[in-house]
């Protein structure tokens, strides 16, 4: 009988204690959309946002050579679903420059001689000029081609082209992935870190400035003196300021020293737009810290920051290869080619 008392009363008083806990819990509105709201929201984000296979990417397409041939082989390419034709430059010039802005992802080419030479019985080539920014995006595009290029030739090869029904290396696939032709994948995950890091840094330090007055007693003291609220605001916010400046600073000399990645061309444009950046997330922590009254209230929302971040480092070149914009890599490396043919 005091053996069974004894359970009772442990799960009695182990009610109670949890009891206790989800009290506090339920009428913390912050804590329940943590709990249940950010799981929903990743999910949905790396589940849909994040693609590592992006497709429909824009393409240019330069055609010096107008047969039922060059049509097949174009078809092929836009059947893989990798590539849309978006774009039809009249010269060589403006399909660089289109590739060099942005606006495509691929640049097709096909040379004058290409029919002929078929019909000679000689092998021929199909050019590709990738923007090889983010390889993760342009190495599945580019390795889909070949197959697609030799299985819809099969069809076309009749006649006198039947003999060449059977060979793999009647039609060469040429290469050129530009501005990282060795496929460094560091070239656009170093630059996506700098907004990771200012994200959690300056969201983090600003969300827990006036809770520690408040914890420390000391903010009847500020108030106290002649400081107005907006010159209290600016004043907490400015060393922040200047500490994510030095950390942008700081990581742009290291991606330079160590990673080799270099900024060419604005460079006060990006820190102009780095300091935006770091404005807004500093906005954000000084709100979360006037809206809560201690520390552990205020640390949560701050780190829910960090998926965020991370979501738009990851997303942000496959974005940039669906709509076009130009990476950091491109401006970092120079316009070099790297020429390999794909059987």
């Amino acid at each position: 009988m005091g053996y069974w008392a004894a359970v009772r009363g442990f799960w009695v008083r182990l009610g109670a204690i949890v009891i206790k806990e989800v009290m506090p819990l339920s009428r913390d509105r912050l804590s329940v959309v943590l709990m249940f709201g950010m799981p929903i929201l990743e999910l949905l984000l790396f589940g849909y946002a994040i693609n590592t296979d992006p497709h429909h990417l824009p393409t240019a397409m330069v055609v010096a050579d107008q047969s039922r041939i060059t049509r097949t082989v174009l078809s092929a390419l836009a059947n893989t679903h990798y590539m849309d034709f978006t774009h039809q430059p009249l010269s060589e010039g403006e399909a660089d420059a289109l590739l060099r802005r942005g606006e495509v992802q691929f640049v097709v080419r096909i040379p004058p001689d290409f029919t002929r030479r078929l019909i000679r019985g000689e092998r021929t080539q199909v050019l590709i000029d990738a923007d090889a920014t983010d390889p993760m995006s342009a190495s599945n595009s580019l390795a889909a081609a070949s197959p697609a290029i030799e299985q819809a030739l099969t069809r076309d090869f009749v006649g006198p082209l039947e003999s060449l029904g059977g060979r793999a290396e009647a039609v060469e696939l040429v290469l050129h992935r530009r501005y990282n032709p060795e496929g460094m994948t560091r070239l656009n995950i170093v630059p996506g870190l700098l907004a990771v890091i200012l994200s959690v840094t300056m969201v983090l330090m600003t969300a827990l400035a006036v809770t520690r007055e408040r914890e420390l007693g000391t903010m009847e003291n500020l108030l106290a003196t002649p400081a107005r609220p907006i010159e209290v605001m600016i004043g907490k916010i400015a060393p922040f300021f200047v500490i994510g400046l030095i950390q942008t600073s700081a990581i742009l000399a290291l991606s330079w020293l160590l990673f080799d990645i270099a900024v060419e061309g604005g460079l006060a444009l990006l820190m102009l737009g780095t300091a935006l950046f770091i404005i807004v997330n500093l906005a954000i922590g000084f709100t979360l810290s006037c809206a809560k009254t201690s520390s552990r209230q205020c640390s949560p929302p701050s780190s829910s920051c960090c998926p965020r971040s991370c979501c738009r480092a990851s997303c942000s070149r496959s974005a940039a290869c669906r709509h076009g914009r130009s990476g950091w890599a491109k401006r970092c490396r120079p316009p070099t080619s790297s020429a390999s043919p794909a059987a």
